[in-house]
């Protein structure tokens, strides 16, 4: 398991080579060589190494290795990494209008794809509309926001 802003200083893989080797990856988050605990800044940073070493990290395979990808990656897949039933459900609800600039990109986008690559350019923790653990809501997105965004109505 790869966590891309502490590889910047370690030493970067590509997903790509680790497919080609059959080495399971997972993206994740790491304070000890990295400096953010943000899943949507981390693959932001993904992204953006891949680009630099000439390779792609297309959206949905970003969502895959900070999901299923990295429960496979710690042989958790069984209990975590996706909605099957019976596995233990801890996410978060991401707003499509957290900031004037998200909401402005995502309805100009055609596909789930772009949407997708709209959140991870430009995703943050302002993003995050709600967070849910064992499926319960553990923690509401910012006082007064609406499920469809600050201001918006429903």
């Amino acid at each position: 398991r790869r966590a891309p802003i502490s590889s910047t200083l370690i030493s970067p893989a590509t997903t790509d080579q680790s497919d080609c080797h059959g080495v399971r990856v997972g993206l994740g988050t790491d304070v000890g060589g990295g400096d953010s605990f943000s899943i949507l800044r981390t693959i932001n940073q993904a992204y953006k190494m891949q680009q630099i070493q000439q390779y792609s990290l297309p959206p949905i395979r970003a969502l895959y290795m900070a999901t299923l990808g990295g429960a496979r990656a710690l042989d958790l897949d069984r209990h975590i990494g996706n909605f099957e039933k019976g596995k233990e459900a801890d996410f978060v609800v991401l707003d499509y209008a957290a900031t004037p600039l998200i909401r402005r990109r995502i309805e100009s986008a055609s596909s789930i794809m772009e949407k997708l690559f709209v959140l991870q350019m430009l995703g943050d923790d302002r993003v995050i509309r709600e967070t849910r653990i064992m499926g319960r809501k553990a923690h509401p997105g910012k006082p007064g926001q609406s499920p469809t965004g600050p201001g918006a109505s429903s």
